[in-house]
């Protein structure tokens, strides 16, 4: 079934949207949230209520031509904020040596100095990474949006780890300069 038409079903608030979402993203949902949580059981909750949540948001958005991205950033936001409540309750977490990669480049959330506005964050970011080639970018975005591990991204893209990860640590530094020059503390 096509975007537009799940969608619609949404707008009906026909239940058959539900069943339809998880017949085609279902799976990919799954693997995304089981990336991030690396708890089948936790991931399989967080597409449930990724499934709750589009129920509830749609509408009033109507993501007729983006569906799949929609409903990924909103299995990525629940997954970690389950890790994040695991975390505080064992003082542990899955996701700590992504954020010890990035936080030279982004400011931590809790430093009320260096806390900046979504929109001037968004804009950098995307002016980052729309002056990248594809291959950078999409690796850039397969480690840090969808959790993709060092070894996954050496064979998909045919390259040795120890290039990806020079790569990655390349990228990072541009990010930081990207960041710096739009005027958010880094």
């Amino acid at each position: 079934m096509e975007d537009e038409s799940i969608v619609e079903l949404y707008l009906k608030r026909d239940e058959a949207a539900l069943s339809a979402t998880s017949e085609k993203y279902g799976k990919r949902l799954t693997m995304l949230a089981n990336r991030v949580t690396a708890d089948e059981f936790m991931a399989e909750e967080c597409v449930n209520d990724t499934y709750m949540e589009a129920w509830n948001t749609i509408p009033p958005n109507e993501p007729r031509t983006y569906l799949y991205p929609y409903l990924a950033r909103i299995t990525r936001h629940i997954s970690l904020n389950r890790c994040e409540k695991e975390r505080a309750k064992k003082r542990n977490g899955n996701f700590v040596d992504l954020g010890e990669e990035l936080e030279q480049c982004i400011a931590a959330p809790d430093n009320t100095e260096s806390v900046v506005d979504d929109i001037t964050l968004k804009a950098s970011l995307n002016t980052f990474l729309s002056s990248l080639d594809e291959e950078k970018r999409n690796i850039f975005i397969r480690r840090y949006w969808f959790f993709d591990e060092i070894s996954v991204l050496s064979e998909r893209f045919g390259y040795s780890e120890s290039k990806i990860k020079s790569l990655l640590m390349r990228l990072r530094g541009k990010l930081r300069e990207q960041l710096e020059k739009d005027g958010i503390g880094v």
